[in-house]
C-alpha cells in the first residue's frame, strides 16, 4: 500500500454545480496546497492553525485558476489522521480538472476508491466496521438505512463486539495461564463464571445474527412483486403506490409485457415494487417471455401481492352455480375478469405451494364497484383479503401499513444494534460456532488446552469484524466498493 503518498481527489459528485470540493491528504498536503494558494491577506497556509478556513486564489504560476476557500486540518485531528486540505472551488468541471491536474504536477497522486477512509482505518481513526458504515451512510436512501448506518458509524456495533471480545480475552488469558502450570493441575479460570459468560456471549451473538434479516431488508429494501391475471389493475396499483404514472395503464389485456420496477420509502423503509406481466395462457411470444419473467421476479421477491378484479367475479348462486348476465360476462372475459372465487383460491394455493416461504398479500381491486354482499362472500372464502381501489386510491394506505408489518422496526426504534453487512454476518456465524464448541467443552469438562483452541478461533472471528485481524486482500475488497474521494 502506497500510504506515504499524498493523494488528491474530487470529494463531491462530478459534473457542474455551484461548488466542488477537492481533497488532499498526506504528509505533503499542506506544502503542496500552500505552494499553489495565494491568500487575500497574505497568509502562509502551512503556518495556519488546524480547523481554519482561508479565502484566496489557486495559482498556476502567475495564472489564476479560481477564487477558493481552503480548509486546513492538521494531523492527527483530521478525518484520515494525516494533514488534510480541502479546496472549495466553483463547480465548473473545467476548473475542477485544472486544479486537480495542478496538484498532480506538484507531487500528488490520484486517490484510489475509498483511500481516504482506508487511511482513517490504518491510522486508528475508525475501526473496520465503522469504515464500512461510511459507505453504507453514503448509499443510504431512506430514514431506516440512514439510522442504522449512523448507529454503526458511531461505533455501536463495534463497541458491542469489542466488549464481548475483551471479556472473552480475559478468560482466555486465565486458560492460557493454566497451560503453563499444567503439571500442577490448577485452575485459574472459574468454570461456572466462564460458562455464564459463554452463555451470555452466545445469546448476544444469536440476537445479532437474527438482526441481519431486518438489517438486510433495511439496507437493500424489500422487493415486492405485484402479480395476477392481465387487466386486474396491477399497473394502476403500482402507479397509486408510487403516486406517479410509472406504468402504462390500458383496458387491453396484456399491456405489461415486461417487469416495471421502482422504489419508494414507506415509514422510513425502502420497498422495491415490481409490476409484472399478467399470468395467463397466451400464444404471443413477447407476452410469454414477460410471463416467464414474472415467475422469476416472484422467486426473488420477499413479498408477493396477489391482485384480482373483484368487480369481474362470477357470483355463486344458492345452488352453487355461477351466474352473471351474458353481456357482463362477455365484457369480463374480454378484460380478464369473469373468474370465480374457486378459481382464485385454487390459483392462490398453487402459488403458496410453489413458494411456501413467500409472504403473500391477497388484494381485491376495484372494491368501489362491488356491493356489500359480494364483499362478504369474498371475505368468507379469503379471510385475509384486503379491499382497495387502485384507481381512486381508496384502501392503498391500508396496504402500505400492512407491508410495514413485515419489517421488524422495533429494534430500530429501540436503537438496538442491527447487522446489515454480510461480511459481519458470516464472521458472527463462525464466532457462534466456536463459542458453542467452547460451551460443549466446558459441559464435558475438557482440558484447558482443548478449550483454548476454540477460544482463539472465536477471538479471531471477532477481530475480523473490527479489523484487529485483516489482510491486504480483505481491505482491497472492502474499499474497492467506496467512491473515489471518500
Amino acid at each position: 500500500m502506497k500510504i506515504q503518498d499524498t493523494i488528491v481527489a474530487l470529494a463531491t459528485p462530478s459534473g457542474a454545480g455551484a461548488i466542488a470540493v477537492i481533497r488532499l491528504s498526506g504528509k505533503d498536503a499542506l506544502a503542496i496546497a500552500s505552494g499553489c494558494f495565494r491568500s487575500v491577506r497574505g497568509k502562509k497556509l502551512a503556518e495556519q492553525p488546524t480547523h481554519t478556513i482561508h479565502l484566496g486564489h489557486i495559482m498556476d504560476g502567475e495564472k489564476t485558476l479560481d477564487e477558493v476557500l481552503v480548509s486546513v486540518f492538521k494531523n492527527p485531528n483530521s478525518y484520515t489522521g494525516e494533514d488534510v486540505v480541502e479546496i472549495s472551488c466553483h463547480g465548473s468541471p473545467f476548473i475542477q480538472q485544472e486544479i486537480i491536474q495542478l496538484m498532480l504536477r506538484k507531487g500528488c497522486r490520484m486517490a484510489d476508491a475509498g483511500e481516504f477512509t482506508l487511511r482513517a482505518f490504518l491510522n486508528g481513526k475508525l475501526d473496520l466496521s465503522q469504515a464500512e458504515a461510511v459507505a453504507d451512510l453514503i448509499a443510504s436512501d431512506n430514514e431506516a438505512s440512514h439510522q442504522v448506518a449512523m448507529q454503526q458509524m458511531r461505533g455501536g456495533f463495534s463497541n458491542e463486539i469489542a466488549k464481548l471480545r475483551e471479556e472473552l480475552m480475559n478468560f482466555a488469558s486465565l486458560i492460557e495461564l493454566e497451560l503453563d502450570f499444567s503439571e500442577e493441575d490448577v485452575e485459574f479460570a472459574d468454570r461456572t463464571a466462564f460458562m455464564n459468560l459463554i452463555e451470555r456471549i452466545e445469546n448476544v451473538l444469536k440476537r445479532l445474527i437474527d438482526s441481519f434479516a431486518t438489517g438486510n431488508v433495511i439496507k437493500k429494501g424489500i422487493p415486492v412483486a405485484i402479480v395476477g391475471e392481465p387487466n386486474v389493475g396491477k399497473s394502476t396499483l403500482l402507479n397509486a403506490l408510487l403516486n406517479e404514472e410509472r406504468a402504462i395503464v390500458s383496458e387491453i389485456a396484456g399491456t405489461t409485457r415486461d417487469t416495471v420496477e421502482d422504489e419508494i420509502s414507506i415509514g422510513g423503509v425502502g420497498f422495491r415494487f415490481i409490476d409484472t406481466a399478467g399470468i395467463r395462457e397466451t400464444q404471443d411470444v413477447v407476452e410469454s417471455i414477460g410471463i416467464k419473467r414474472t415467475f422469476e421476479k416472484i422467486e426473488n421477491a420477499q413479498v408477493v401481492i396477489y391482485l384480482f378484479d373483484s368487480s369481474g367475479l362470477r357470483q355463486a348462486q344458492p345452488d352453487g352455480r355461477q351466474a352473471q348476465p351474458d353481456s357482463q360476462q362477455a365484457q369480463a372475459d374480454k378484460t380478464g375478469g369473469g373468474r370465480s372465487l374457486k378459481q382464485i383460491t385454487t390459483e392462490l394455493e398453487r402459488i403458496k405451494n410453489k413458494y411456501p416461504q413467500k409472504q403473500l398479500i391477497i388484494v381485491a381491486n376495484k372494491a368501489d364497484q362491488i356491493d356489500t354482499g359480494l364483499q362478504q362472500q369474498i371475505k368468507k372464502d379469503l379471510p385475509q383479503v384486503l379491499f382497495l381501489s387502485a384507481k381512486t386510491g381508496e384502501g392503498v394506505e391500508k396496504l402500505t401499513a400492512h407491508l410495514l408489518e413485515f419489517v421488524n422496526t422495533g429494534a430500530l426504534r429501540n436503537n438496538e444494534t442491527i447487522v446489515t453487512n454480510s461480511r459481519h454476518y458470516n464472521a458472527l456465524l463462525k464466532a457462534l460456532q466456536e463459542i458453542e464448541k467452547v460451551k460443549f467443552g466446558l459441559g464435558e469438562g475438557l482440558s484447558g488446552d482443548l478449550l483454548a483452541i476454540d477460544i482463539r478461533q472465536a477471538l479471531y472471528h471477532f477481530g475480523e469484524i473490527t479489523g484487529e485481524i485483516t489482510s491486504d486482500d480483505l481491505l482491497g475488497n472492502i474499499f474497492a466498493n467506496f467512491c473515489i474521494g471518500k
